[in-house]
């Protein structure tokens, strides 16, 4: 069999624990059997991260840059007792934070929908994809406890040593006041970003805040949103017969509770933070969650949504076997290929992952799946794997489909 050539690399980051043990299964198994698989090879596994005191994470984000598309392992951002675990030197920020900050990227988070699995709120045919500002607001506040009376004011002073105060209340006794903000800078790559994902999968953009309150903060936001759209995406999105609509966060929500699904979400930090959770747990699964991540610029990303599986990762290092959901990062891998041969203008990429999805989804329709997937499962006569027979189980599916 003819493997299909690639002429640009994918940057390939690995990662931590089960999914690093899932990573090379499935590269064995899916991936180097059918493409010549070129990829520029980062550690982020924890333990090359503080042999390198974290720079192998920005070497990867400043390759991801250079090449336009990364698929990126679950990793471990380590607390105090995975510092003593680890015997690290310092404990590490998140990669996903350093890689994110270093790309300017906003995370697109979607559902991945299988029959068997069908989400809670009953007329959600199709993904919603929520698209989150993970920046600023309550996120970076400054907090302060008000010990008793006085007046708590909003103080500005410019380069120029200009001073801007307004009052924020009048205390009459103990209370709370807290500080948040954001920047256009930020806010307009978050909107581009969310402009260009939308254009790439050819679907509406939602976009909502709460400006009839927020007449100033989130009125920024739909300002640069609205603006941003009739200067620069209109065109791309009529000729594409997309939409880019925004409403009330409120209204918002109602219309999404009743909507058929098959659009981008766009939210502000907490709002997306909250919504992601919902929409995880309406589809049913964190395991089944695409992640993308993508820049203003349109470099893009692709991870699993769930993190390092730690409890199969100890079983197996005990020889035991384990039946952990690969799913989500198999088709981390397959998105990152696809974006490549979109981006190459290689066909057979294209080809290559489609099929591989829908050997994906094919095979656990048939029954056959791992065991957290059959637990929640409505199908009859669920047959379980563990991890490695499940991905050739996949392997024998895409066969079939790709008539190889």
């Amino acid at each position: 069999m003819e493997k299909i050539m690639m002429t640009t690399p994918i940057v390939e980051m690995d990662g931590d624990e089960m999914t690093r043990i899932l990573w090379q299964f499935i590269k064995d198994e899916l991936i180097i059997p059918y493409i010549d698989l070129k990829s520029e090879y980062y550690d982020l596994g924890l333990v090359n991260r503080d042999m390198t005191d974290d720079q192998v994470t920005v070497d990867a984000a400043v390759a991801t840059k250079k090449y336009g598309v990364a698929v990126k392992c679950a990793t471990i951002t380590p607390n105090a007792s995975r510092m003593q675990e680890y015997n690290l030197h310092k404990m590490y920020r998140s990669p996903n934070g350093t890689i994110r900050a270093i790309l300017d990227g906003t995370v697109f988070r979607a559902p991945i929908l299988v029959r068997g699995f069908e989400p809670h709120v009953d007329c959600w045919e199709k993904p919603i994809t929520l698209a989150r500002h993970a920046f600023g607001d309550v996120y970076r506040d400054v907090e302060y406890s008000v010990p008793g009376p006085g007046k708590a004011e909003l103080v500005f002073t410019g380069e120029d040593g200009r001073e801007i105060r307004q009052t924020i209340m009048d205390f009459k006794g103990p209370g709370v006041i807290e500080g948040m903000y954001n920047t256009d800078a930020s806010i307009e790559s978050f909107a581009r970003s969310c402009f260009r994902y939308a254009l790439s999968v050819k679907q509406d953009l939602w976009f909502s805040t709460k400006d009839t309150i927020s007449k100033v903060y989130d009125g920024r936001f739909r300002d640069i949103f609205d603006r941003l759209y009739e200067t620069e995406y209109k065109d791309a999105f009529e000729s594409r017969g997309i939409s880019y609509f925004y409403t009330l966060i409120d209204d918002a929500v109602a219309r999404v509770m009743r909507s058929k699904g098959g659009f981008v979400w766009a939210l502000k930090n907490y709002d997306g933070d909250v919504m992601s959770d919902m929409m995880a747990s309406s589809f049913g699964s964190l395991a089944m969650m695409t992640s993308i991540l993508v820049s203003p610029e349109g470099v893009y990303e692709y991870e699993a949504a769930h993190g390092t599986v730690q409890r199969h990762y100890y079983k197996y290092l005990k020889g035991e076997r384990t039946s952990t959901n690969s799913v989500a990062t198999i088709m981390a891998w397959t998105g990152a290929l696809r974006k490549r041969g979109e981006m190459d203008g290689i066909d057979a990429l294209v080809t290559y992952a489609d099929n591989m999805d829908k050997a994906v989804i094919s095979t656990i329709e048939s029954g056959v799946m791992t065991g957290d997937l059959a637990a929640i499962c409505k199908l009859e006569n669920v047959t379980v794997l563990d991890s490695l027979d499940f991905i050739r189980a996949v392997r024998d599916t895409y066969e079939e489909i790709a008539g190889v």
